[in-house]
């Protein structure tokens, strides 16, 4: 079987193997292929049955000319850049990766809401610079540090990584409510189910850990945010459109957003146009929480057994039965 791999390089950068995937067949791994120039994606998968991509776009023009193709993987959970209604009409399955950077990603959650707790890059820096050093009492800050005990932390999205937050969150001694529309019991152990406008109204930190859908895409916006504490804090590592970013940029600039931090955007890679860029006290990492080697491995790993159960004929993580 020959196999593809259309753009590895962010999931392997060096520090994994390929072996597993190799030893399922005739492997080609390419680090980065065209988001735009079809013909390139055409010609790299060729005759290949197994195509493997992580953002490189799988539309229909692509199945029509790849006949070959009988199993698409993506290296993500999320699947939207494959047309798998097309790949469902060929019987070609698309598995993606469902559950592999659960604790990688509810840390980085944490991770940014605690920088913004105590700006602790900005002070590292300011020490380096010799502000410190210079300074006439024996310690200096120049942000507001905020204390999270007692604190209420609302989550929108609470399934594995939401009350992975939820958990962490918990430890550091926050009250912990949650908006799902499948809320369960092990939720329930972490957190107080509440209405989405319950949560905006009574949180002092809410983080997003909901899929993007037409109903969530936007649901931090001008009104959302009007119904929400003053002084909130809001952390998106999840999907970037379920902020409308000129309306976040708006709130931190008059105060009543006190900080965000996002490691997605609408966009990816960011735009220099990006309003998020000119707005007061917001953090931006590059799309990193699902980052560590840990992670990485674990997906590796998944990606493979799932070429390896489709090879035995019995396929998992489909996304279009």
């Amino acid at each position: 079987m020959k196999i593809v791999v259309l753009d590895g390089y962010t999931e392997n950068p060096g520090d994994l193997s390929w072996k597993d995937m190799e030893a399922l067949g005739e492997l080609t791994v390419y680090d980065r292929t065209s988001l735009t120039d079809m013909q390139e994606v055409i010609d790299r998968i060729g005759d290949a049955e197994a195509v493997i991509t992580n953002k490189t776009p799988l539309p229909g023009e692509v199945f029509d000319a790849c006949r070959n193709i009988r199993y698409v993987g993506v290296l993500a959970t999320g699947y939207n850049v494959v047309d798998v209604e097309t790949a469902k009409e060929r019987g070609i399955p698309v598995c993606n990766i469902p559950t592999y950077g659960t604790a990688a990603v509810g840390q980085f959650a944490i991770a940014l809401l605690l920088e913004i707790c105590h700006h602790i890059g900005h002070h590292d820096k300011a020490v380096h610079e010799g502000r410190w050093e210079n300074n006439p009492d024996w310690c200096f800050w120049d942000y507001p540090l905020i204390e999270l005990a007692d604190k209420t932390m609302g989550i929108v999205g609470f399934g594995r990584i939401g009350q992975a937050t939820g958990r962490i969150a918990k430890a550091l001694g926050m009250k912990v409510i949650a908006n799902d529309e499948y809320p369960n019991d092990s939720g329930r152990e972490i957190a107080e189910y509440v209405t989405r406008d319950e949560l905006f109204a009574r949180s002092d930190v809410i983080a997003l850990h909901c899929p993007l859908f037409p109903s969530t895409q936007g649901l931090v916006n001008k009104e959302s945010i009007a119904r929400m504490k003053d002084g909130v804090i809001i952390i998106n590592n999840s999907r970037g459109p379920l902020i409308v970013e000129e309306d976040l940029k708006d709130a931190l600039n008059s105060g009543k957003v006190a900080g965000a931090g996002l490691d997605v955007v609408s966009t990816e890679p960011i735009r220099g146009d990006n309003p998020l860029l000119k707005a007061k006290n917001c953090i931006i990492t590059p799309h990193i929480s699902w980052a560590p080697r840990e992670s990485r491995q674990r997906l590796m790993d998944i990606a493979v057994e799932d070429l390896k159960a489709f090879v035995e004929g019995h396929p998992i993580n489909v996304v279009n039965k």
